[in-house]
């Protein structure tokens, strides 16, 4: 009965609070054990590092395990966490750069441009042309399986937390007073 609870507390345990729980009971600080249950409990720690074959296979056939896999394909292999800006496809095909990823690059001089390879290079030549002249590290990424609707992302390799990573537009509407002219008037400008 006392063995049990003792496995019970091993098994529930992380690696860091078993190593601890470990040292406790090597020196009988935590209670008084026996040799049996000490080697049971290093033997268990010992079979907790080794892969079985089924993982092995797994990760062979699947890839690596990776955190938060559909965040990962929407943001071009990064996590949301990490991004300073993202851009739409739309606006990365618009003619002129935004001026927000170009003053970004210079206030985050480590950041990874990360570049939609689903798009055409003409598209993403100007954003590549302004990583090289900002000395930022950039990529074309493709995915085959998953299309996504982001054209671009500036990120950092450590989470940063930013609330609004992407960038609207803003469409300035200037008022125009039109004046109902008569078709004479436009012609003969007075």
């Amino acid at each position: 009965m006392w063995i049990r609870r003792v496995n019970l507390r091993i098994s529930g345990a992380n690696l860091r609070n078993k190593v601890q729980l470990f040292k406790n009971v090597l020196y009988g600080t935590l209670f008084p054990v026996s040799s049996y249950i000490i080697i049971a409990f290093y033997m268990e720690m010992i079979t907790l590092e080794r892969k079985t074959v089924e993982d092995v296979l797994q990760q062979g056939i699947y890839g690596p395990l990776e955190t938060k896999p559909e965040e990962r394909r929407k943001y071009l292999g990064t996590l949301r966490e990490r991004i300073i800006i993202a851009l739409t496809k739309s606006q990365v095909a618009e003619t002129n750069p935004y001026p927000e990823v170009q003053q970004s690059m210079k206030e985050y001089p480590k950041a990874q441009l990360l570049l939609n390879g689903n798009m055409t290079y003409e598209e993403l030549s100007k954003y590549v042309k302004l990583a090289a002249k900002n000395k930022i590290e950039h990529k074309i990424v493709t995915n085959k399986e998953h299309d996504t609707d982001i054209g671009l992302v500036l990120a950092m390799n450590d989470a940063i937390d930013k609330e609004e990573i992407y960038i609207t537009k803003k469409v300035q509407i200037t008022e125009m007073h039109a004046e109902k002219k008569s078709l004479f008037a436009k012609l003969f400008r007075r």
